[in-house]
């Protein structure tokens, strides 16, 4: 069934409306016709089943049937810190990642990054992202639609690291090691240390394409990020993240995992 996000300030009572883009896909793209119904989310506390009541390409006005369970997000909060990749590989990451359970995404600046960062196209960029992420989380009906975090430098993205319950730095050096630490290693070490929290908060950060430096490795490890690898091969950069989110959230119980 479809699902659309929209701003709170929509849901009226007992109806809610779509506008702009999503009625227009309501009605133009999905064909929706009074008594069709749909899933609406305000992305933040409430998810309901809809009825359609009036329909045009401006407004779609819905009843609503059914409030529904907000239980399709994981109790991992998983923020992606991804070093800016060339051409459109941010928004494999962001797309992927947001089906598959992503909290937040942090872009960030690193040493051997290829692409020319232009703070001028940054807002355009983001909002780029955001819409890909809305996308995503209604085609994989989340409750709410990940952040998509303004651009930091490496600097700031080492400061932000003890906000996080854990932080993990995806480093090809340590996949290489026979006896390198992994992701499960890593979560067990965690466990063992005495950490419960429920709901823990967890930073996920992946280098460019020409990798990080060893330097940024020693700096973010300082800050108290745990250095992991992702197996013995080396993987693309748009690739990482989404492995490094599904092993994570997979040992993590939230995919079915121990």
């Amino acid at each position: 069934m479809q699902r659309y996000f929209v701003a709170a300030e929509q849901f009226d009572g007992s109806s809610v409306r779509l506008i702009g883009e999503d009625a227009f896909h309501a009605v133009r793209v999905m064909r929706m016709k009074p008594e069709e119904k749909f899933i609406a989310s305000d992305g933040i506390s409430r998810v309901v089943l809809a009825s359609v009541r009036e329909a045009a390409s401006s407004e779609v006005v819905a009843d609503i049937v059914e409030e529904l369970p907000m239980d399709s997000e994981s109790s991992w909060s998983v923020t992606i810190a991804q070093s800016l990749p060339k051409g459109d590989k941010m928004e494999l990451v962001i797309q992927k990642g947001t089906e598959i359970g992503a909290y937040a995404f942090a872009p960030f600046q690193s040493e051997r990054m290829i692409v020319q960062y232009d703070g001028k196209k940054e807002a355009k960029r983001i909002e780029r992202w955001s819409k890909i992420a809305k996308e995503a989380a209604e085609q994989s009906h989340r409750c709410r639609v990940p952040a998509i975090e303004p651009v930091r430098s490496w600097r700031e993205l080492k400061e932000a690291i003890p906000a996080f319950d854990l932080a993990l730095f995806c480093y090809e050096r340590e996949g290489d090691a026979a006896a390198g630490t992994g992701i499960r290693d890593a979560l067990l070490s965690w466990r063992q240390a005495g950490h419960t929290a429920a709901e823990p908060k967890v930073l996920l950060i992946v280098g460019p394409e020409g990798g990080f430096t060893e330097r940024e490795a020693d700096e973010a490890e300082a800050a108290g990020a745990v250095i992991v690898g992702l197996g013995r091969r080396i993987l693309r950069t748009e690739t990482a993240g989404i492995v490094g989110l599904t092993c994570l959230l997979y040992e993590a119980g939230e995919m079915g995992g121990a």
